[in-house]
């Protein structure tokens, strides 16, 4: 059996191409049959005490949220339940990992962005919420509570009083318990809530979906440093009332038209598109190449850098 039947399980490639992808939740028991997870806890925590590596620690059930890097003592005064440590981009710094993706190259490589793996304690959770990305939850050690809800939107109210982007109300309509190498896909927009049972890990596997504005303003980055033959804003024909009052919904056509006219080409849509796309993430691990490369950040015997005390009490 290849990788791509071994992590979709019973379904096909076209079957999950053309039904669920960006369509619906699929879960896989087995995704990866007798999963051994290439990364523990105390090794999560490791590197988190890191400048280089983004990480996040969502403590209570009021999931109050800080950011990394952290020191030891952190993780020393942690409650004995209900927090997780999220470290993002994993791949990038542990091989073993990044050997995860070979599995999802039934996706196009340009949309991933990263492996981000979480370690939570009984209770741990980063609240009900919903993203505007793909994602494939891998289980790695342990038991986590899935529970899927309503598709969502910018309009979806959220609740205050924390620095994630909680859902103000979860109706959830299905519920799973996920043990190691089980899966669970989920389109963008569907609220989604994970509860770790005991201490485990997960291995969120996510895929780039960048908004409008966010490839607006790169791409005028883009056209800036080309520094194309310029379009200026004409005046519509002016009466003498034109002085005076609100500016015209003309100028704003105008403006619309040449904007426009200004975005009309192709070939350099497709170059900046390919160049937005592929452009690393982390600039700190670009080698002089140009490429992306994964930092390992292996100790002298071998092992993975880890918090040397233990986040077990």
């Amino acid at each position: 059996m290849d990788s791509l039947q071994n992590i979709l399980g019973e379904t096909s490639t076209a079957d999950f191409l053309a039904n669920y992808w960006q369509k619906k939740p699929l879960l896989i028991r087995g995704a990866i049959p007798n999963f051994e997870p290439p990364i523990d806890g105390d090794e999560l925590a490791g590197m988190a005490l890191e400048a280089e590596v983004e990480s996040r620690l969502v403590v209570g059930s009021d999931w109050q949220l800080e950011h990394g890097p952290f020191d030891e003592e952190r993780f020393a005064n942690l409650p004995e339940s209900q927090w997780t440590l999220l470290v993002q981009a994993v791949d990038l710094w542990v091989p073993e990992v990044a050997e995860l993706l070979c599995k999802f190259d039934f996706l196009p490589s340009w949309r991933l962005d990263d492996i981000m793996v979480s370690y939570a304690e009984d209770g741990g959770s980063v609240g009900p919420h919903f993203d505007y990305y793909d994602v494939f939850l891998l289980q790695g050690a342990g038991k986590r509570r899935w529970q899927i809800g309503q598709h969502c939107d910018e309009h979806t109210a959220l609740a205050e009083n924390t620095g994630l982007k909680i859902l103000a109300d979860f109706a959830p309509t299905d519920e799973w318990v996920l043990e190691p190498g089980d899966m669970l896909y989920l389109p963008p927009q569907i609220a989604h809530h994970g509860v770790a049972i005991g201490e485990c890990t997960t291995f969120s596997v996510g895929f780039r979906s960048p908004a409008a504005t966010e490839m607006l303003d790169d791409l005028a980055t883009e056209l800036l440093s080309r520094g194309p033959a310029p379009r200026y804003l004409i005046d519509p024909p002016l009466t003498p009332e034109s002085a005076q009052g609100p500016i015209p919904e003309a100028y704003v056509a105008q403006a619309k038209k040449l904007i426009l006219e200004t975005l009309d080409d192709d070939k350099l849509l497709a170059e900046w598109f390919a160049i937005f796309m592929t452009t690393p993430k982390y600039q700190m691990l670009v080698d002089e190449t140009g490429e992306q490369r994964t930092a390992d950040l292996r100790n002298a015997d071998g092992s993975i850098s880890h918090y040397e005390n233990g986040l077990k009490q």
